[in-house]
């Protein structure tokens, strides 16, 4: 990619907007499982302009927005204890938890530190030997390889006073428990690229096939996002469910396998909760037991520490694309950015996030 702009050009995007509505004989239902991608959409009014031709339902794919309730309040009681130093990358610092946020907490003299990279936590450990230093290991796929490299400098290192909040998830199985719902309307998946940059697209294959839904890896920009739903919409008036791959300048089948292989080698596959959905087996990752003693869970002895989310946040159904984020009573009113009732409020990711702040531009798009 040599110029942002080759990829926001109008001219190309109005062409593509014409080539959605010349292909599509019928309003098909897609999701974009990425948050970036809805920001993109929303901000854009993609959603508005293709509404005849698509219905775009927004995602899970918004991982500060699954992280459970539960371990926000774990993270919240760790960066409480005068003998821990919390680290975390600063998305994850408004989240609410039952009862306050990483901020709040850091205003009542909390050690509470944005890093830039788990690595920065390890070299924190080390130059505070007589703290314990936790770091906030939040996301999908993208995110573990440098949360596992850390994990591994850290053991190679022998600091033992670094630890990690696991509370990653994976994208298969989410999208495999949404096809599941006897709800279900999604007809085909724009894939989030920079996922399929680590793991490549021979895991989606076999859904593709066993579902008869069309899957696309995709971008972020205006253009990524017109030509992966047009891809979409191309294989859904041919009868084909195939995985393509729009997002061809990043990512490659395959992957990136040394980055696959330092993540087999430090997380193994694990049951996971997602914030107001609830668990989907085998759709996180946590630490093997050979580095055991840099989970901060067992470190600490978080397990006793339970959580239900609040009956008002409808964030399960905006993140399963039941609702659109206006159609929940709170948004906008009870729930707002600066008093938020779940993540996607507050993430730079979440969906209701983007509708709150591109609102003129989606509320009146009731069924888009």
């Amino acid at each position: 990619m040599k110029y942002l702009a080759e990829y926001r050009d109008p001219t190309l995007a109005r062409a593509l907007v014409d080539r959605i509505r010349r292909t599509a004989t019928r309003r098909w239902t897609l999701m974009e499982v990425c948050g970036g991608q809805t920001h993109t959409i929303v901000k854009q009014g993609i959603n508005e302009v293709l509404s005849e031709a698509v219905e775009m339902i927004h995602g899970p794919g918004c991982p500060v927005c699954v992280t459970p309730l539960e371990q926000i309040d774990r993270a919240l009681h760790l960066a409480a204890r005068p003998d821990v130093i919390f680290t975390s990358f600063g998305d994850m610092l408004r989240v609410p938890g039952s009862e306050c946020d990483l901020f709040q907490v850091k205003s009542r003299g909390g050690n509470v530190r944005i890093v830039y990279s788990p690595l920065d936590a390890v070299e924190l450990a080390r130059q505070n030997p007589d703290r314990e230093v936790v770091f906030f290991a939040v996301g999908f796929e993208t995110t573990a390889p440098a949360n596992a490299m850390a994990v591994w400098r850290a053991r190679e290192l022998g600091v033992e006073n670094f630890s990690v909040l696991v509370s990653h998830v994976t994208v298969p199985p989410a999208i495999e428990a949404i096809l599941e719902a006897p709800d279900n309307r999604v007809r085909g998946f724009l894939a989030a690229g920079h996922v399929c940059t680590v793991m490549g697209w021979t895991e989606y294959e076999p859904l593709a096939q066993r579902y008869r839904v069309p899957i696309v890896v995709t971008g972020f920009e205006p253009l990524d996002i017109l030509e992966g739903i047009w891809m979409a919409v191309q294989q859904l008036e041919e009868g084909r469910h195939e995985v393509e791959n729009q997002y061809v300048r990043s990512v490659r089948r395959d992957g990136n396998r040394p980055a696959q292989e330092l993540v087999s080698r430090v997380f193994q596959v694990v049951d996971r909760g997602w914030r107001g959905i609830g668990v989907i087996p085998r759709s996180g990752l946590g630490l093997r037991e050979e580095f055991r003693a840099f989970d901060a869970e067992r470190k600490f002895e978080l397990d006793a520490i339970r959580a239900d989310e609040p009956a008002e946040c409808l964030a399960g159904d905006v993140l399963r694309g039941r609702i659109k984020p206006f159609q929940c009573p709170a948004f906008g009113e009870s729930c707002t950015p600066e008093s938020p009732l779940g993540a996607p409020m507050v993430s730079s990711e979440g969906a209701c996030a983007a509708y709150f702040r591109f609102g003129r531009l989606s509320r009146a798009a009731a069924g888009g």
